[in-house]
């Protein structure tokens, strides 16, 4: 049931790729408005699938990937839906309705080969750890695709090349959205790595082991704590921000998908 869900997730997800890419190209604001509708719909049903995965059999650890795969799919497109409220930034759809595509189509094909979790997998700290780290990354991520899509933007206006439609954000709305994700995904990594040496020190004995695990960690966290004092404090201009949030979200793709940093 759970592994069903995911894929009829997957689908209409699938549908907000298509609609957001036609609604960009042809400058459609009907199918910019379907892409949005079925980011919505997807979630919805999403929600449905985690509260359902204590059900599967076996039942999934959140520690799996396969598990927090889906989870930041999940909060990444309900972060991106609630951005919708405070700028205008429905044309990032283009990129966030992909990413919500592949998260939730790999735990989809994932969840069936998951095992139950082990002893030092289960209990509040691994769990509270996998939830804050993917949900961190989610935002993060968030902030790196609003930096990508500043950059073509960018490069667009320079240029002076017309789109058909004209469906982009504004480059003001693209960089409003990159500051309010990396704003708040920066403290949830944060507590996401505060529950990881939690975890490790009940296991180990000490915070820190030394593993590429917890080395991947500490780097990504390391960046973009840099990137906040650059943001933030140093008033980094908002096309370097958007270069720095891109640099990071490839960081941090390596990181989660190179090592399972989770």
């Amino acid at each position: 049931m759970v592994v069903a869900i995911h894929q009829l997730t997957a689908a209409i997800y699938l549908v907000a790729c298509l609609a957001s890419g036609v609604g960009l190209a042809l400058g459609s604001a009907r199918a910019a408005r379907l892409a949005i509708g079925a980011l919505a719909a997807g979630v919805l049903l999403h929600t449905l699938a985690l509260s359902l995965l204590h059900t599967a059999k076996p039942t999934p650890p959140l520690t799996d990937l396969a598990s927090a795969a889906s989870f930041m799919s999940w909060a990444g497109t309900i972060a991106y839906l609630a951005m919708l409220r405070r700028a205008k930034v429905s044309g990032l759809a283009v990129l966030v309705a992909p990413m919500a595509f592949l998260g939730v189509f790999l735990a989809a094909l994932h969840l069936p080969e998951a095992v139950p979790a082990t002893a030092p997998a289960s209990g509040s700290v691994p769990h509270a750890h996998v939830l804050l780290a993917s949900a961190g990354f989610a935002l993060l991520g968030l902030a790196g695709l609003s930096g990508a899509l500043f950059l073509a933007e960018h490069r667009r206006l320079k240029r002076h090349r017309a789109l058909p439609g004209s469906g982009l954000p504004s480059l003001e709305s693209l960089d409003r959205a990159g500051a309010v994700a990396l704003a708040t995904g920066f403290p949830l990594l944060t507590l996401g790595v505060i529950t990881g040496a939690m975890w490790v020190h009940t296991l180990h004995g000490n915070a820190l082991t030394g593993s590429p695990h917890e080395v991947g960690a500490l780097v990504a966290w390391a960046v973009y704590g840099l990137l906040v004092l650059q943001r933030f404090a140093a008033h980094q201009g908002a096309r370097r921000c958007a270069a720095s949030a891109l640099a990071g979200f490839a960081l941090l793709s390596a990181v989660v998908v190179g090592m399972g940093v989770l």
